[in-house]
C-alpha cells in the first residue's frame, strides 16, 4: 500500500475516532455550560501547542520537511499557544470574544502546508487531528448565542 493511502486512511480513522469522542462525550457537556466555561478546557488544550516547535527538530520530523513550512508552522503554533493562554485570561471579560476569535482563526500552518505540498511522513508523529476538531468546537461555541442551550441537570432541581 502506498504511503499516501496509509496516510489518508490514518487521517480518516483519526477524524472518525476523535469525532465520536467529541460528539458522544465532550459536546453534550460543553453545550450545556456557559460559553466561558465551555471554552476553558478547549483553550487549555491549545496552550500545549508549544509542542509545534518540534517541527524545527530534525530527529522528530523528517529531514526533508520543507523549511518553508516548518518555520512558520512551528512559530505559528507557538503564537497559537500564547493566544490560547491570553484568551483563557480574557474569559468572562469584555475581551473574551475578540481574543477567542483571534486565537481560533490562526490556522495559517494548515494553509501553508497545502501550499508547499507536504508529503506523508514528513511530519513524523507530530500530526494531530484533535486540534482541528477542537477549533471547530470553538467556532461552534463562538457562533451560538450567549444563552445556554440546555440547563445543567443540577440547575433543574
Amino acid at each position: 500500500m502506498s504511503p499516501l493511502w496509509v496516510f489518508g486512511i490514518s487521517i480518516a480513522f483519526s477524524l472518525f475516532a476523535w469525532g465520536i469522542v467529541v460528539v458522544r462525550h465532550w459536546w453534550p457537556d460543553l453545550r450545556r455550560l456557559p460559553r466561558a466555561d465551555a471554552l476553558r478546557p478547549l483553550l487549555l488544550l491549545h496552550a500545549f501547542r508549544f509542542v509545534g516547535l518540534s517541527f524545527l527538530v530534525p530527529s522528530v520530523v523528517s529531514l526533508d520537511l520543507p523549511v518553508a513550512w516548518a518555520r512558520p508552522a512551528a512559530y505559528g503554533d507557538l503564537i497559537a499557544a500564547v493566544l490560547a493562554l491570553l484568551a483563557l485570561v480574557a474569559l468572562e471579560s469584555r475581551l473574551e470574544h475578540p481574543m477567542v476569535w483571534l486565537f481560533n482563526i490562526c490556522l495559517y500552518a494548515v494553509y501553508q502546508g497545502n501550499r508547499v505540498g507536504l508529503e506523508p511522513g514528513q511530519l513524523g508523529a507530530t500530526f494531530y487531528i484533535l486540534l482541528l476538531i477542537t477549533h471547530v468546537l470553538v467556532f461552534r461555541l463562538l457562533l451560538r448565542s450567549d444563552q445556554l442551550v440546555a440547563s445543567p441537570p443540577s440547575a433543574r432541581q
